[in-house]
């Protein structure tokens, strides 16, 4: 089945503009990196506060599902109400909580302290996917990536950082961090003032910040009603795939590399920006990729790509475990880009509510994958974990019965 979406773009936007796309990209560089500082000092916290992996795993949960659950609503409600001041309360959020991290003296307070941080995530998400496809210029492909890989840059440099900064000197030096979330609150705070502007302009011209779906010459959409919510199934069982895996990486990857071959916990920690770094490396390429190729041959390649690396990955020595876990980040992440600009064709005029669902989702379930893998660990070994998520590539099959969309 073929079917063709065409898309016009916002009237009050002329051409890509770059300088908003960089700075709402480095803004989730910043909001990624701090969240990446909770799971990167996971082994500290295991040893400081005595911990087992199942509340390793309940930490992430934690974490995951205040970042996941609020976002469709946030989405939802700015959709109908812009808020360009969202991005720096989002941001805010993600301050508070870092310093009450910095200072936390029971488990308790360390669910507490996560909480916020996920919350701030979920703040700033919606509203920021709304700005890098508002500033696209109509390449939301390339514009996806770019917001993207800031956010997997963040997420790769947070563990680095952490190995370097909190490690060897203990949790307080997380407050240092806390100076990264006001240079985020100072950046977002600019980016807000450029949306609320354009925001502005719209009404003066009687327009509103979001494409009117009811417009019969928006888009030219010749998909059932059934056929868009059961490729929304389809990509949200392959963001299922995605995030279940990635949460064995960005988890637990440092105990298995600690646990299989004997490494300290901070040369864990370079692996794991290695990981990292692949993993923002394949979102830049996702995008322009899919927007070039088509995005379902894009999420073909990188769901179901990676299979055979992953089934390799828990059978082989230190170096070879480096590389493929590096090659599985480069395939396994340009998936994203093209999953979410490919379901905000689907659902045109609600880019704020469907960027919410899938982020939301896909930190919601890396939360809750998060906590059974800990149990399972617990209950058998993390090298048994690694074995069995070997296995949820495979899932990307289902990209089968996605329509061939053509994106003009």
């Amino acid at each position: 089945m073929k079917a063709e979406i065409r898309s016009s773009t916002n009237p009050m936007v002329k051409g890509t503009i770059y300088s908003i796309l960089f700075a709402i990209s480095f803004g989730h560089f910043i909001n990624d990196l701090l969240q990446a500082v909770i799971p990167s000092i996971y082994p500290m916290l295991k040893e400081d506060f005595n911990l087992n992996f199942t509340q390793i795993g309940l930490i992430t949960l934690a974490f995951q599902l205040s970042a996941s659950i609020l976002q469709p609503f946030v989405g939802r409600y700015t959709d109908k109400r812009p808020n360009p001041r969202s991005l720096a309360i989002g941001m805010g959020f993600t301050l508070i909580g870092l310093m009450s991290l910095s200072i936390a003296s029971d488990y308790l307070l360390v669910l507490l302290s996560v909480c916020l941080v996920g919350i701030g995530s979920s703040v700033f998400h919606p509203e920021a996917s709304r700005v890098a496809q508002l500033a696209s210029g109509g390449k939301k492909g390339l514009a996806q990536s770019i917001f993207q890989v800031g956010g997997n840059a963040g997420s790769a440099v947070g563990p680095l950082m952490a190995a370097l900064i909190i490690i060897p000197h203990g949790q307080d030096h997380i407050r240092w961090f806390c100076l990264i979330a006001f240079i985020g609150i100072l950046l977002l705070s600019i980016v807000g003032k450029w949306y609320q502007g354009n925001i502005e302009r719209q009404e003066m011209l009687g327009s509103r910040s979001n494409v009117n779906v009811r417009k019969p010459d928006s888009r030219t959409y010749i998909l059932s009603h059934g056929k868009v919510v059961s490729s929304i199934i389809i990509l949200l069982v392959l963001i299922f795939s995605k995030y279940i895996y990635m949460t064995s990486m960005t988890s637990y990857f440092t105990f298995y590399l600690i646990g299989k071959f004997g490494l300290s916990v901070q040369d864990s920690q370079f692996y794991l920006f290695a990981f990292l770094a692949a993993v923002a490396v394949g979102t830049i390429l996702g995008g322009p990729l899919g927007d070039r190729f088509g995005r379902k041959l894009i999420i073909w390649i990188s769901i179901l790509g990676a299979a055979p690396f992953t089934l390799v990955l828990p059978h082989v020595g230190l170096t070879l475990t480096v590389i493929l876990a590096i090659t599985i980040g480069v395939i396994i992440s340009s998936a994203f880009s093209a999953i979410l600009v490919y379901a905000t064709d689907l659902v045109p005029g609600k880019v704020g509510m469907i960027a919410g669902l899938f982020f939301g989702f896909a930190f919601g379930i890396a939360g809750l994958g998060s906590a059974f893998l800990g149990w399972l660990a617990d209950y058998t070994s993390i090298e048994h974990v690694f074995r069995i998520c070997a296995y949820l590539p495979l899932i990307g099959i289902v990209t089968w019965f996605l329509p061939n969309v053509k994106h003009s």
